[in-house]
């Protein structure tokens, strides 16, 4: 016994999608992951030296800016495969 063709199209599309939705969710986690730790190290580093604490908020700022980038890019992507 075969399938017709609109019921596996079907299955398929709901798997395309829902593995979609789990890659940009781990996106967003390994993101916010990212970004608290340069959160993290930046606080433990002005602590530890307060006279460059300008130096560490810059440098954290345009990491976490960058982290931002590329997860965005990663989510669009993600999306882009899905509505294929």
């Amino acid at each position: 016994m075969t399938l017709p063709l609109a019921v596996v199209q079907g299955a398929t599309d709901g798997i395309t999608y829902l593995s979609a939705g789990l890659g940009a969710g781990m996106v967003a986690i390994g993101a916010g992951l990212g970004i608290g730790k340069i959160g993290a190290a930046a606080a433990e580093g002005i602590a530890r030296q307060p006279e460059a604490a300008n130096d560490i908020g810059g440098r954290s700022v345009i990491l976490a800016a960058l982290i931002e980038g590329v997860a965005l890019f990663a989510v669009v992507v993600t999306l882009l495969i899905a509505l294929k």
